[in-house]
């Protein structure tokens, strides 16, 4: 499946392309992106490995991640969507929409996760309906754990990831999932 291409007032999701690779690599590199998502900055390489996953969600699952894109500057500032990654997680969320949102360090606190994620999940309300959305949070994570409860995602579970502990949350279908 080709990713669709969705906007809001100031952003375009979209498919990747490979044009935003070095963009990417850099958002990945910064450890203010990485904090709560395992730590540490990703490697050129391993950036490229991660890159590379995103056709394939949207080809083998009929979902994946989006490219976001500041409408304004037309710059890639991250990514928001869905994905299964079949985590060792307990408990588990393999088979659900597991909804995901990262954003480079400049474009962090601008109401962008919460604008891209009301997009993409508005999305899946249209296209996935049967497919339950679920996402984990690190519990320190103030601001996604805000982000999540704003879109309407609900507590579900506390959960063990890599020896971490996880904030598992689920949106009922039809959840309140309002932009800006």
């Amino acid at each position: 499946m080709i990713p669709p291409t969705l906007t809001t007032a100031r952003l375009t999701l979209r498919p990747h392309r490979a044009e935003d690779f070095n963009a990417y690599a850099a958002m990945w590199a910064e450890p203010a992106v990485v904090r709560f998502i395992g730590g540490a900055p990703f490697s050129r390489e391993a950036a490229w490995s991660r890159f590379l996953r995103h056709p394939g969600l949207w080809q083998f699952l009929g979902f994946g991640a989006f490219a976001v894109e500041e409408r304004a500057s037309g710059a890639f500032i991250g990514e928001a969507g869905f994905h299964d990654f079949r985590r060792a997680l307990s408990p588990s969320i393999e088979g659900t929409m597991e909804a995901g949102w990262v954003f480079a360090g400049a474009a962090q606190g601008k109401g962008y996760a919460q604008e891209a994620m009301a997009a993409a999940l508005g999305w899946a309300d249209a296209h996935r309906a049967e497919t339950r959305i679920t996402c984990m949070i690190e519990p320190t994570h103030a601001a996604s754990l805000h982000v999540a409860g704003t879109l309407g995602f609900r507590h579900s579970a506390d959960g063990l990831y890599n020896g971490h502990p996880m904030v598992l949350l689920e949106r009922p279908r039809g959840g309140t999932a309002t932009g800006d």
